[in-house]
């Protein structure tokens, strides 16, 4: 989908995704100290937000427009030392140069984010790049196996992934943790995730 897409879609509904964070991020996310994170195709900011009130300072990017001036709004209210750690960048992800940030970043989202395989791979590796020594990398979607096995999710297969193929991506760079499928309970049915947690080497490992 274009922004132009992207931007309509999110102008018809008040939270596209709900206000609170996915339960796989808390799950992950909650016992890691607070540094600097970057939350990658952001929309209304529910992690990014998140993140904020947690101590961390946050980036959140997204090429919807609208997604982040709904995000912005949202976050207003507010208390301001955690406006003060957030910040949201209308871009596109695959070539956003917040990832080229000289000081890195501990962790880094890619929540339910699809581009084509190659973009993906090619994300990935900026991704890894912007990561600081013992930096994390969570990814999270729908699993390819979704499709045919699952409820939900984009209609288009290729942009799935599987556990392996997000390894595949790392190219051996990061140290995986978690790679593996979530089963997501959901009104229609069962969804399938896949999830991959990985963290880049400490310096001199």
């Amino acid at each position: 989908m274009k922004a132009a897409d992207w931007d309509e879609r999110y102008s018809q509904a008040d939270m596209v995704w709900g206000t609170p964070p996915n339960p796989v991020v808390v799950e992950f996310v909650t016992s890691l100290p607070a540094g600097r994170a970057l939350d990658l195709a952001c929309g209304e900011g529910r992690h990014a937000l998140w993140l904020a009130t947690r101590g961390w300072r946050t980036t959140g990017v997204d090429f919807s427009a609208v997604a982040i001036d709904k995000a912005r709004k949202i976050a207003a209210p507010s208390p301001r030392a955690v406006r003060e750690r957030l910040d949201y960048v209308v871009d596109d992800i695959t070539t956003t140069a917040v990832l080229d940030e000289p000081s890195g970043f501990d962790l880094i989202l890619l929540i339910f984010v699809h581009p084509a395989p190659a973009e993906r791979t090619a994300l990935v590796r900026r991704v890894i790049d912007a990561l600081k020594p013992e930096g994390i990398l969570m990814i999270l979607g729908h699993d390819a196996i979704n499709a045919t096995d699952g409820v939900g999710g984009p209609p288009d297969h290729e942009i799935l992934y599987t556990p392996d193929d997000l390894i595949s991506d790392l190219n051996g760079r990061l140290d995986v943790t978690v790679a593996e499928r979530r089963f997501r309970e959901t009104p229609d049915g069962t969804a399938i995730d896949a999830l991959l947690v990985a963290r880049k080497p400490a310096l001199g490992s």
